[in-house]
């Protein structure tokens, strides 16, 4: 029988109710035909729950305990979802992320995985039971718990879907699909039918909630295709593949992201010296802008998602204990993306999001494109003005 892999977010499985419902349509998955398995996230508030938990305790916690921790929430999803499957007669079985041989890394709180050996999961489906994977989460090759990041259990479902040759992944969250930006900020943004990896890769990074982008990394080096779509009705989602024709709109989305510090270096810091800093203590950047022109004032704008740094604060205090004020952290910021195959093709989609950001007496403070994007870091007060502006501006409505 064809293998699926399902992911539900945890607004999906937040409550009894509500795992009662999800538990009905794997059943009816099952029922057409097919061997489920089934990738939870923790319910509802679990892992900010939990984060609030271990900050209660420091400010900076370490970084392997807080894998410890955060794992939990997961598992209580997978349990309760295989008592909820068992109890509508369904056999089910639950494994954590080392049982379904999820092999990563050792970077503790944002590890990639490296290998799959479903083996476990291979031998349940043989025996007709569905499989609950506790997402975000796996083994390290020197047999520790890690975590994969923020959204991190797209990644998981999306890697077990490869490793099980399954005929599909499905990606359930609140919204039916992806739309061409958040509709609580633009109420008449259009559902997107299909993308491209490289354009819900670009709007995945930039602050798009439906997938992760790292989960879009490995569906496309493994081709394959993702349907994102709603828990709570039939809709018909957002397929994620590779596409051989591009789509008569050069732009396909608009987003902001909020959940992230700016460090503005002058130039007396060494970039190289910058980043090895950041290496070291496991901060990724998003978008950076380095001006090294001879006889220019000279400066970096370092974009870092805040997502996966647990310690912010302490951060900061490392930034100001080793460069002083060379280096200064920007949490006022945020930035406005737009996304689409061939954008930057001429200057006309840039032009129009600057006259937008000036319409809007919004001060740019850096520019950042590249084939598929136009990135604008402005204020985060004008970050939803300036999406809906540009939402209509370049998309028409």
């Amino acid at each position: 029988m064809p293998i699926v892999v399902q992911k539900y977010g945890g607004s999906s499985v937040a409550d009894a109710e509500k795992l009662g419902k999800v538990a009905r349509r794997v059943k009816e998955k099952r029922d057409a035909g097919y061997q489920v398995v089934v990738v939870v996230s923790a319910m509802g508030d679990t892992t900010d729950d939990l984060l609030a938990l271990a900050k209660g305790v420091s400010a900076d916690p370490p970084r392997r305990e807080l894998d410890m921790l955060l794992t939990c929430g997961e598992r209580i999803s997978m349990a309760l979802l295989s008592m909820a499957l068992q109890e509508q007669g369904v056999p089910a079985i639950s494994f954590t992320g080392s049982q379904s041989g999820i092999i990563t890394n050792d970077a503790h709180a944002q590890a990639r995985i490296v290998e799959v050996r479903p083996y476990r999961i291979q031998d349940e489906l043989a025996n007709g039971k569905v499989v609950i994977v506790a997402g975000y989460q796996g083994v390290s090759y020197k047999k520790e718990v890690t975590t994969l990041g923020r959204g991190g259990s797209d990644t998981t479902a999306v890697a077990l879907a490869a490793a099980l040759e399954a005929e599909a992944c499905e990606i359930y969250s609140d919204v039916d699909g992806v739309f061409s930006a958040d509709p609580r900020v633009v109420p008449d943004a259009r559902k997107l039918e299909s993308l491209s990896y490289d354009e819900m890769q670009e709007l995945a990074s930039a602050g798009a909630k439906v997938l992760n982008a790292q989960a879009v990394e490995w569906a496309k080096a493994r081709g394959i295709t993702i349907l994102a779509r709603t828990a709570h009705g039939q809709g018909t989602g957002t397929v994620v593949q590779e596409l051989a024709v591009p789509t008569d709109s050069r732009v396909k989305g608009v987003t902001a992201d909020a959940e992230m510090a700016v460090l503005v270096a002058n130039a007396s810091v060494p970039l190289q010296e910058l980043l090895e800093f950041l290496d070291a203590r496991a901060v990724r950047g998003r978008t950076l802008a380095h001006d090294g022109l001879p006889g220019a004032p000279g400066r970096t704008f370092l974009a870092i998602p805040l997502a996966d740094v647990h310690g912010p604060e302490a951060l900061q205090r490392e930034l100001t204990t080793r460069f002083g004020t060379a280096v200064e952290w920007r949490d006022g910021w945020g930035t406005v993306t737009c996304v689409g195959v061939g954008l930057n093709a001429d200057w006309v989609p840039l032009r129009k999001a600057l006259s937008a950001a000036e319409g809007l007496s919004a001060r740019v403070h850096a520019v950042s494109t590249s084939p598929l994007q136009v990135t604008l870091l402005v204020d985060k007060a004008h970050l939803k003005p300036l999406t809906a502006r540009l939402h209509r501006e370049l998309l028409g409505s």
